[in-house]
């Protein structure tokens, strides 16, 4: 068996003005991805006023994002600089485990989300005793420690399968489906593994914010007030478009994947932007549509208190 496994990017974009565009363009994210990430959470931890459950919430997935970011990118950026690199099998193994790992605690986050908005909404008067921040951290840790056990069956599979072929792998970074398409023995069993492990915590959070927000609508369809009813569907849309970024760019690769004529251009592209848009629009979704946000971002940045200015 080799000892490492060579990533290899666009093939279609060998050129080197091709490649210095997407790393550039990939730099640029990756620097708003980390910046607007960060932002948030160090809104949390300097502004006493963010901790309550919602804020807890946002802070933990902005905190996801840049894990999530930071494992893949810097190896991105490495490939497209060079049209190619290497990476050890143990350090392909390693981002595997920590992306899936860090992609089912962000299905598994924006669940929690959906519970804390349904609380709010439909039992307001509960709120504090049902959603406050002992219980929601202690949920948020559980949500952590079922994404990693979650991940420990596939990662082992994997592991035990044979790679006695080429060690190119034709992504710019290690996702299980590139990976077990360079072993030498069955991957049935690989695969029917890693579907049982994936699609439970794709398909239960999924069904139950769909049922969250049914309920919530029907809550607020019932609201005879028309400026409470807008108020709580204000309320809502900033975690619906976070649910619309991420499960739809989610099925966009997943069902690139699945077609049989997508060429290998498409399919990296697809899982880049998979890797990119999330954690670059979170930041900008909650900044732009809570007003709450952009105050407290202000009063953070206020370089007066910093720096005053002289009498």
């Amino acid at each position: 068996m080799f000892q490492e496994f060579i990533l290899v990017s666009f093939p279609g974009f060998q050129d080197k003005n091709s490649r210095s565009f997407i790393f550039g363009v990939l730099l640029l994210f990756y620097c708003f991805i980390v910046f607007g990430n960060l932002l948030i959470v160090m809104m949390w931890v300097l502004d006493k006023e963010q901790h309550s459950p919602m804020y807890v919430l946002i802070s933990n997935l902005a905190l996801v994002d840049i894990i999530i970011s930071t494992t893949t990118i810097p190896k991105m950026l490495s490939v497209f600089s060079a049209g190619s690199s290497s990476i050890s099998v143990t350090g392909c193994f390693i981002q595997m485990f920590i992306c899936g790992a860090m992609n089912t605690s962000e299905s598994l986050l924006l669940a929690l989300m959906a519970y804390d908005r349904y609380i709010a909404i439909c039992r307001p008067l509960h709120y504090f005793t049902v959603s406050n921040n002992s219980i929601v951290t202690k949920q948020i840790i559980c949500c952590w420690l079922c994404a990693f056990i979650v991940m420990i069956a596939p990662i082992t599979v994997i592991q035990g399968l044979l790679f006695c072929g080429s060690n190119v792998v034709v992504q710019t970074f290690c996702d299980s489906s590139s990976i077990l398409r360079l072993a030498c023995s069955d991957t049935s069993l690989s695969s029917y593994v890693i579907l049982a492990a994936s699609l439970p915590v794709i398909i239960v959070p999924l069904v139950y914010i769909l049922m969250s927000y049914t309920r919530i609508v029907m809550s607020v369809l019932q609201i005879t007030n028309s400026d409470g009813r807008q108020k709580a569907f204000s309320t809502c849309s900033t975690h619906l478009l976070v649910l619309l970024v991420f499960f739809l760019v989610g099925a966009g690769v997943h069902i690139s994947t699945m077609l049989p004529d997508t060429s290998p251009d498409a399919h990296m592209m697809a899982s880049v932007l998979q890797n990119v848009i999330p954690p670059l629009l979170n930041p900008i979704i909650y900044c732009w549509r809570t007003k709450e946000f952009r105050d407290r971002i202000r009063k953070m940045l206020n370089l007066r208190k910093l720096v005053p200015y002289p009498y």
